[in-house]
This record gives structure tokens, sequence and C-alpha cells, in this order.
């Protein structure tokens, strides 16, 4: 049976399927040009063939006179198919260029996978939300069971204080407080400077200027001061223990740990975390001195309060309850993010790319717990008359 013969052409591309019965073998002979010009009724010819029944195939190229990547690829992809059919299919007659060509072809064959079909968008839109409600709720009960953990070894140290690593506690304590000093208290200045200008300029208009204190005292030490020590102690701390225990935990010296009977979390997550119980309220007391100064200093040169009438204006302010409660948040929010920093940096899973996601994870999370808690406590204290 003929397949294709391109008109106009004495040497033609053909192609011959013929069927031997006495060893049920069909041959596929092919002769004639094989080049892109003169392949086009042979590909659909090709394409239109019924899979042959038969144990074996052959595929004859003995009369093939020129031959180029196209007609390479019909003869591979014509082969691929007969051997779909779980049929032997052996190449013969090629010349040794041909041959070449072949193998070129069929060393290149690498089919892309198929696109999935894109869905609606508010299936997507869907798809996403419940992949992330789900990711979030995993998170939330992995957290919520490693603080139990850090609770439980707090109460064996409780009852056993001689394992409690003093040295490795004070290192910590240096570097997360004594270390985070400049740091705070340059933002701290800057901040309260920030909010003693916005309020002079709003405040001016209805001339109130003195009641800026009152502005810059219930705001820095009851919200701002420990919020933006929270957040600076998260960026530097926080991360910094996910990326001090993730490479541990890369270098597998945790495993070393736990092979000399020595317990990670005493080892690596309690001195962190109490250094972080201890220094978030030295840090707050730091940053809410130095922003008063900084609103002090604005108020004396925009508005002309001297710092003698805005000290007599802030001792009329309430301004002891606003100070302890910004310092009864500050253990608080430093025991969570050093235990979110300690969470994360167990998670890494043995490469450098994921201390970085459980890195930026670990100041992304701090940073959230630390704005809910402190919306919760805002609540409370309000409740309460505070």
């Amino acid at each position: 049976m003929a397949v294709g013969r391109p008109e106009g052409q004495d040497a033609g591309t053909v192609a011959r399927f013929e069927h031997n019965m006495a060893d049920s073998t069909y041959t596929l002979a092919l002769g004639g040009d094989w080049v892109i010009a003169a392949l086009g009724q042979v590909d659909g010819a090709l394409r239109a063939l019924k899979q042959p029944r038969a144990r074996a195939a052959i595929i004859d190229l003995s009369k093939v006179s020129r031959f180029d990547t196209s007609g390479a690829w019909l003869v591979h992809r014509t082969a691929k198919w007969l051997r779909s059919g779980h049929q032997d299919v052996s190449i013969e007659g090629a010349r040794d260029e041909h041959r070449a060509l072949l193998d070129v072809v069929a060393d290149n064959d690498r089919p892309c996978a198929a696109a999935p079909p894109r869905q609606l968008m508010i299936v997507e839109l869907l798809d996403r939300i419940g992949r992330g409600v789900t990711s979030f709720s995993s998170a939330a009960i992995a957290i919520a069971g490693f603080f139990g953990l850090t609770l439980s070894v707090f109460g064996t140290l409780f009852r056993h204080p001689e394992r409690l690593r003093v040295t490795s506690l004070v290192s910590q304590i240096e570097q997360a407080g004594y270390n985070a000093v400049p740091i705070v208290s340059l933002i701290s200045f800057l901040v309260g400077a920030v909010i003693a200008y916005q309020g002079a300029v709003q405040l001016r208009a209805f001339g109130a200027d003195i009641f800026m204190v009152d502005l810059i005292a219930l705001s820095l030490l009851r919200e701002i001061g420990i919020l933006l020590t929270a957040i600076m102690v998260a960026g530097r701390s926080g991360s910094a223990y996910a990326a001090e225990i993730g490479a541990m935990k890369v270098h597998e010296e945790v495993d070393a740990m736990r092979t000399l009977a020595l317990d990670p979390m005493e080892i690596l997550v309690v001195p962190r975390i109490l250094a972080l119980v201890i220094a978030m309220p030295l840090l707050t007391f730091i940053g809410d001195i130095v922003g008063l100064l900084g609103g002090a200093l604005v108020a004396w040169t925009t508005l002309d309060i001297s710092p003698g009438m805005f000290l007599a204006r802030f001792k009329d302010v309430n301004w002891t309850l606003n100070f302890w409660i910004g310092i009864i948040k500050a253990p608080v929010f430093g025991y969570l993010i050093a235990m979110i920093g300690c969470f994360q940096g167990f998670q890494v899973e043995g490469s450098a790319e994921s201390v970085g996601q459980r890195t930026t994870m670990s100041v992304v999370q701090a940073i959230f717990v630390v704005i809910v808690v402190d919306a919760l406590f805002s609540l409370f204290f309000v409740e309460i008359g505070w």
C-alpha cells in the first residue's frame, strides 16, 4: 500500500506498508526524498495508519535518497507509534549519516508535560484560600505544641535549677539585649520625635500645644514603645535564633547532641527564651526614655515647650500606669519571639535554602503574633479600666 507520493517529482517520497504473512512481520518501506519540502502528504498519511497486529515491524530506509531532521523525526515518531502496539521495531537499510541523524533526533526527544487545564478564577481563588487556611492551622497547632514543650522543659528546670546553663544565658542576654541597645535607642528616638512633630502640627491648629505631652506619654509608653522594641527584636534576635539553630540542624549538630544524651531544648532553647524574657523589659525601658527625649527635643524646638514645662506636664499625666502596662507586655513578647525563632530553627530540613525560608518565616510569624497578643492585651486592659 503506497502511503504518499508527492506529485511533480521523479524521485517521489514513498512509504509502502507490506505484510509478510510468513513470519507475521510488517515492513514499512520508505523511498525518495525525506526532506521537509516533500513530507506534507506523507505526514498526514502516516497519522492515518491503523496500528498493525504483528509481532515485529521493520522500517526499511534502503531506498531513501535524501534525509533531513524533519524526515528523521517522522521516522522516529512512526517507530515510537509502532512500539506503542507492543511490537519489536527495527530500522534497517539506513546509511551511516542517516543513522546518525536518527540518533540525534532520538536523544533530543524529550516531550514537555502538558500544562494542566486552567480552572475558573473563583475556583483557583478558593483553592488558594483553602490551602492557606490549612497551612495556617497546621503551623498554629505545631507552634502550640512547641509552646507546651517549652513549658514542660521550664518545669523540669524549676525542679532542677542546677541544670540551667548560666554561661550560655549570660551570653545570650549580651547578644539579644546589650548589643541591641544602639538600634533600639535610635529607632525609639526617631519615632518619638516623629510622633511629637506630627502631634504638634495637628494640635497647634486648636491651640492645644501642651497636650502633645499627653499624646507622647500615652502612645509611646503604652503601645508604640513596646511594639517597636518587639519588632526590632523579632527582626534582629528572632531571626538570629532561627538561623543559628537551623545551621546546627543542617550540620547535624542537633542530632549529635541527642546522640550524647543531651537535650537540645535545655541547651539551645531555654537560654535564648530566658535571655529575651529578661532583656525585653530593659530594652523597652531604654526605648521609652530615649523616645521621650526625642519628643521633648521636638517640643522644645517647634512649640517652645521647655524641658521643665515638658516634665511638669508629664507628671500630671498618668504616666506610671501607661509605663507599667508596656513593661508587663515586654516579657510575654520576649517569650513568644524567642519561642517562634527556636521553633522555626528546628523546622529546617537540611539545606541552606530551608534556613533562609525558616528565618523569614520566624520574623513574619513573630511580628504577627506580637501584634495579635498586643491587641488582646489592649482589650483586656480596657475591660478592667486601665
